[in-house]
């Protein structure tokens, strides 16, 4: 069998890590990485010269900058600046290098804060979006319009997935600019090392979120790439091709911490404050166009926080 070369930008972050676990699993695929160090993805001249000299196939563009709320409030430039250039270079040298098929990872905070529940593709750019994170949203729906104005005006076949709220092994754990579950985490391990007698959570612990392991987001990664062309965009517009990726199920910050602190096994108290930023207090999306293609999550969260808990307190003992 002919080796299909798959570039994965971005192979050393979560979503890339989980995307080169389940493509190396492929005896006909030929993976193809690039650290920082060798590839610079804010430089054009040097992302369109990987792309005409390593000659690949396919793109998994997995490559941004990524944080939770306090990171996207403190780093707004940043964060537009550094994604729209990624996306903006990667795409194109996609294009001129003759790449027929690439998938962008987009994210759910392209949706407008009040979108309607469970959140519908359809809704994306019909309202406001949550302040906290606008700057990288905005850099996500502009890679989406990238991916679809390519298809239609040259035919290539672009596709977009927007991931729920994803965590798993290799997350970041920063304790300031990480999202949600990596920042809990790294919370109950340094109480439990600490003998502290409370976890402080930010925001009153009332907003919901939904929340997908990193190897179930790959698995629908891989699923929807091997998808027949017309069949792919049977049911899609050329101006709403984004497909949503997610559980179907949420649950509050509050349920989240508590479940937590039973797997770390903490037995100190919880607070919650009130007067830090949690964003929007409902946010889950619809997926029955993800079932209707044929995939759904099969990780369920207790048993993918135990994993990343044990992955985590592993890589302390390093």
């Amino acid at each position: 069998m002919v080796s299909k070369k798959v570039f994965v930008a971005g192979h050393l972050g979560m979503v890339g890590r989980a995307l080169c676990r389940q493509l190396q699993l492929q005896p006909n695929i030929q993976l193809v990485t690039a650290t920082r160090a060798e590839l610079d993805l804010t430089d054009q001249l040097a992302v369109k010269t990987f792309f005409q000299q390593r000659k690949v196939d396919e793109m998994y563009l997995a490559a941004a900058k990524v944080g939770g709320i306090y990171a996207n409030n403190t780093f707004p430039a940043d964060f537009i600046y550094q994604n729209l250039i990624i996306e903006c270079n990667l795409i194109q040298a996609a294009h001129q290098a003759d790449v027929q098929k690439l998938l962008f990872l987009g994210s759910s905070c392209i949706y407008p804060k009040l979108a309607p529940q469970p959140i519908p593709e359809s809704a994306l750019l019909t309202g406001l979006l949550e302040p906290t994170n606008e700057p990288y949203a905005i850099a996500k729906i502009a890679g989406i319009k990238l991916c679809e104005s390519f298809n239609r005006q040259y035919g290539r076949d672009y596709r977009c997935v927007m991931p729920t709220n994803l965590y798993g092994p290799y997350d970041n754990f920063h304790p300031q600019n990480s999202h949600v579950i990596p920042a809990l985490i790294g919370k109950f391990y340094r109480a439990i090392k600490n003998n502290e007698p409370e976890v402080t959570i930010w925001g009153s612990g009332n907003a919901r979120r939904e929340f997908m392991h990193v190897d179930d987001l790959a698995s629908a990664c891989l699923h929807l790439m091997a998808i027949a062309q017309n069949k792919y965009w049977a049911g899609l517009e050329p101006m709403c091709s984004h497909i949503n990726v997610g559980t179907g199920a949420d649950c509050s910050i509050r349920e989240l911490a508590e479940l937590l602190k039973m797997i770390t096994g903490f037995d100190g108290e919880l607070l919650f404050d009130s007067s830090a930023a949690e964003g929007t207090l409902l946010k889950s999306l619809n997926v029955e166009l993800l079932s209707i293609l044929g995939w759904k999550a099969s990780i369920d969260l207790t048993s993918g926080l135990r994993e990343v808990w044990g992955w985590f307190s592993r890589q302390q003992s390093v």
